[in-house]
């Protein structure tokens, strides 16, 4: 490889909606960060569903954070991978849509996620817990930055 050769970087840059939309239905893991009840952050991964302009959440029902959010709305999203380096970084207002229910909206958008994070067996691993109560949570995005490839922001680099 030369070292004119930057094909190594990939795209770099701001993803498009395009591209943020085909990121966002790949299995990346989430890290919500939201505050506990001492005013901390607290960050843990999880499972989500882009649809609607926004990520919905499903928590178990004595998940901490799910209590959190209930709380104090204002969370953090961070959704990333390695080998393209595509991030995305999400500040939000977390809405509880259900407490802790069996067989509510939930459901579907956890049948999607099992698929999606599982693949086709992915219904086999959720059917066994489908009687365990679930929250639903919708973060409602206030800003949103994305990024792609490998290389800063030109606003990192010096002169910029």
């Amino acid at each position: 490889m030369s070292e004119q050769d930057q094909s190594w970087r990939g795209k770099v840059g701001r993803m498009s909606d395009e591209e943020l939309e085909e990121f966002l239905a790949t299995d990346a893991i989430c890290r919500v960060a939201c505050l506990d009840e001492t005013g901390w952050p607290y960050v843990v991964p999880v499972w989500f569903q882009y649809a609607d302009g926004g990520y919905y959440l499903i928590a178990r029902e004595k998940s901490d954070w799910a209590t959190m959010m209930q709380h104090d709305g204002r969370v953090s999203l961070t959704i990333d991978e390695t080998g393209s380096q595509r991030k995305v970084q999400v500040k939000g207002e977390a809405t509880i849509l259900e407490t802790p229910n069996v067989g509510g909206k939930w459901v579907p958008i956890a049948e999607e996620m099992s698929k999606r994070y599982l693949g086709p067996n992915g219904p086999k691993y959720l059917e066994p817990t489908l009687s365990a109560p679930r929250w639903l949570i919708f973060v409602r995005p206030i800003e949103t930055k994305t990024w792609q490839g490998v290389d800063w922001a030109k606003k990192y680099k010096s002169g910029s």
